[in-house]
């Protein structure tokens, strides 16, 4: 499937952060059909039991792809999760690469619904979410974002399977 665009990374969010030392560095792709796509590896410092990804990490990777989906349609909205309906199918590894998919279910003027799913590279689904929102002013949100977001850090992926 083709990507249309990359979306912005930011310094510290633990998801798409590009400096946070213990993070995942997220890239996000819109992608032609409308959903979100990230390819993204949990390291072994993620682990709950070994060998398996902490499920509070599965669900932050959940709601930041449910999240962002919003920029594809609305590329100035900001929005705080409401609430989070998670359910893990099978285990989650660590070092390996993963396949988050988020897409918008509902869209209203003051709220948004999105579901999200984590696959491993075999297309197995792993964990999914739907996610509630509410939209809100960046600056009712944090009155220092303007200085954390939109660092772009460009790369040439095209297509993703």
């Amino acid at each position: 499937m083709k990507v249309l665009k990359k979306q912005t990374n930011s310094k510290m969010c633990y998801i798409c952060g590009m400096d946070n030392p213990f993070g995942l560095k997220a890239p996000f792709y819109e992608m032609e059909d409308g959903s979100l796509v990230s390819i993204f590896e949990y390291k072994d410092l993620h682990q709950s039991y070994p060998g398996r990804t902490h499920g509070g990490l599965i669900t932050a990777m959940l709601d930041e792809i449910a999240g962002r989906v919003i920029w594809i349609t609305e590329p100035t909205t900001w929005a705080v999760t409401v609430s989070i309906n998670v359910k893990f199918r099978k285990p989650v590894l660590y070092d390996t690469k993963l396949k988050a998919v988020g897409k918008i279910i509902k869209n209203t003027k003051r709220t948004f619904v999105s579901d999200a799913k984590i696959y491993d590279m075999d297309k197995n689904l792993l964990a999914e979410a739907e996610v509630v929102y509410i939209k809100l002013p960046i600056d009712k949100i944090s009155q220092d974002a303007h200085e954390e977001l939109n660092i772009y850090y460009p790369d040439d992926v095209t297509e993703i399977d």
